[in-house]
């Protein structure tokens, strides 16, 4: 039961795709967009460490510098998307991830003998091409590219990840430096661009954005620690189902049918991946 959890994150992290599309709707730049993202988490499991007096500096410094470096790259790409493209979309690339890592194992893991994963591969990116196909129809290639990229670079963040948890990195030292990374780099933005006056839905949305990415990392978090780990990550996925109900509702995206098949794809394709990655592990002990 503890892996219904992810069904909250998956909720979470589409209403905050939501919000992101809103901020920038109305005038919210792109680096204030990401520092409401990373400042809540910051703020809270630095009280928390804090008050519980758990060491905060982390085991490998250039572990995570590798991690954030792809984390929060995959970030700034992913949340140029969302507020670009209808969010269906920009959530659908932002879950081809795993797609990616299956490609990174078939050309140079020894998987290119797994018809499965071949198989994944070959649906995903099938999907992704009914998942674009509307965006660069409208002219909003870049901003798809952009998203896709984000994906990409989203995989290697998470092998990444799955290296800190090797070294025996606890998850919360890993979100709480990632956050105040991604604090960090807004604040590069910020000195860039400057600081951009918002009136109120403005700022709620950006408030919003920071709930609901704090909750969403929270369950997440909760749901991979103590769940059944497939069950978990098969759950993460229904953030596209959530994320095409919210553009239906509040922005009148409705996808055709090519789009929800692309999106099908992209769900089945990391389903097969997540599950042949687990299969694999399994063998292996």
């Amino acid at each position: 039961m503890q892996s219904l959890w992810m069904l909250l994150a998956s909720a979470m992290f589409a209403i905050m795709g939501a919000c992101i599309k809103t901020a920038a709707d109305y005038g919210a730049s792109l680096p204030q967009i990401v520092l409401f993202r990373g400042m809540p988490s910051v703020l809270l499991l630095y009280a928390w460490a804090t008050y519980t007096q758990r060491r905060i500096p982390p085991k490998s410094w250039k572990l995570h510098i590798r991690r954030n470096l792809s984390g929060i790259t995959a970030m700034w790409l992913g949340f140029y998307a969302l507020s670009h493209l209808p969010l269906s979309t920009a959530i659908s690339l932002n879950y081809t991830s795993p797609l990616f890592i299956a490609v990174g194992l078939i050309l140079w893991g020894g998987a290119g003998r797994d018809p499965l994963r071949v198989l994944a591969v070959a649906v995903g990116f099938l999907g992704v091409v009914g998942v674009l196909r509307p965006s660069i129809e409208h002219e909003h290639f870049f901003a798809a590219m952009f998203g896709l990229a984000g994906g990409a670079m989203g995989a290697v963040a998470m092998m990444q990840v799955r290296e800190l948890g090797r070294v025996g990195e606890a998850e919360w030292r890993t979100v709480l430096i990632f956050s105040g990374f991604v604090c960090l780099s807004s604040l590069g933005g910020l000195a860039f661009e400057g600081w951009h006056e918002l009136k109120g839905p403005g700022w709620l949305a950006l408030v919003g954005l920071g709930v609901s990415g704090m909750v969403g990392q929270l369950a997440m978090t909760r749901a991979f620690g103590l769940g059944s780990a497939l069950l978990t990550a098969a759950l993460q996925y229904s953030t596209i189902i959530f994320a095409a109900l919210l553009g239906i509702v509040f922005w009148g995206d409705h996808p055709d049918a090519v789009a929800w098949t692309g999106m099908a794809f992209i769900i089945a394709s990391g389903l097969l991946s997540t599950w042949r990655t687990f299969a694999a592990g399994r063998a292996k002990t």
